[in-house]
């Protein structure tokens, strides 16, 4: 079966696994049940920093992919501030957020270094 051409991009590939984490974590909190709000924008962002990489990956230029590429990093620093929102309120430890932010971290670095090689 054949992949799409996003499906080839580690970046994608590590947002893709990011987005399991942060999902698979988010569904051992204990919210109370009255937060749902909250745990609904963490699943959208997180997905969409994946998504947005693929999106951009269709496009026709690499200016439009660039932009894309920068829209799944401002997802991905949505994330992380909610998951600080949620460290605070003692839904995760710090160890949790720590590791969170760390993956977070060089996902960030790997949009970054994409979108700039596609400037040259």
């Amino acid at each position: 079966m054949g992949r799409f051409a996003f499906e080839n991009l580690e970046v994608w590939q590590r947002a893709v696994s990011f987005a399991e984490m942060v999902i698979l974590s988010s569904e051992q909190w204990q919210t109370k049940g009255k937060h749902y709000r909250l745990l609904e924008q963490i699943e959208a962002a997180v997905t969409s920093v994946a998504m947005n990489i693929a999106e951009g990956k269709g496009r026709f230029s690499k200016k439009e992919f660039a932009q894309y590429l920068y829209i799944a990093r401002g997802s991905l620093f949505e994330v992380v501030t909610l998951l600080v929102i949620v460290e605070k309120l003692k839904w995760i430890n710090s160890s949790e957020l720590e590791k969170l932010r760390n993956e977070a971290e060089v996902i960030g670095k790997m949009l970054s270094s994409l979108a700039n090689s596609l400037k040259k």
